[in-house]
Order: structure tokens, then sequence, then C-alpha cells
């Protein structure tokens, strides 16, 4: 059993910063890659970023490229969301995601961003 906790959604305005935390627990050995996504109201769940195991592979969204990035502190079992010059339409519930080996995914419960104009 993985148990993923989110930290670090808030209200912030257009062009402004936040920094999402991640924290796993239980087997987290059973973890390769983490990642997270986020679901805007209305919309489907969209892929923001993903990292590798140990962390020297990173993939982004294309409208998150140069504004986003995905880090991970494997001695604290956390991965990192830095966003940066944020926008309205980036108002979303951000996921965490660890794959798992195993080949399932577990998922954290969310975080809620919200940018104001």
């Amino acid at each position: 059993q993985v148990r993923l906790v989110e930290s670090g959604g808030g209200l912030v305005q257009a062009g402004g910063s936040l920094r999402l935390s991640c924290a796993a627990s239980g087997s987290i050995s059973s973890i390769n890659a983490m990642g997270w996504y986020r679901q805007a109201p209305g919309k489907q769940r969209e892929l923001v970023a993903t990292i590798s195991t140990r962390g020297s592979n990173t993939d982004y969204a294309d409208s998150m490229k140069g504004r986003f990035t995905i880090s991970r502190d494997n001695a604290k079992n956390t991965v990192y969301l830095q966003m940066n010059s944020l926008k309205p339409d980036d108002t979303a519930v951000y996921y965490c995601a660890a794959f798992r080996t195993r080949g399932d995914v577990a998922w954290g419960q969310g975080t809620q961003v919200t940018v104001s104009s």
C-alpha cells in the first residue's frame, strides 16, 4: 500500500508562484516514476509532469514547459512541483501519482490551486 499526501496548494494571483509537495509513505520500494496531474472543473484529468525513479529524467506537458519544474527527494520520499508564472488556466485540483512496479498507479487526494486574474 502506498499513501500519497499533497500539500502546498492555495490561492495566488496570476504571475505568482506555488510549490506543491507530495509525501509518500507505505510501500516506498514499490514506487518507480512519480508525477503530477491536474483536473480543472468540467475537464478530464491531464498530465502535468513526470519524473523518473532517480530523478534523472523529467517530462512535461507542453503548456507547462518552462514554467513548472518537477523534482524529487528520495531521502524524504517526497516529490515537488514548482509552479511559476501561474495563469488563471492553471486553476485545478493537482494530484500526485506514484507509478508502481506492479503496474498500477497510486493517487493522492489532491490539492486545490486557484489562480486569480
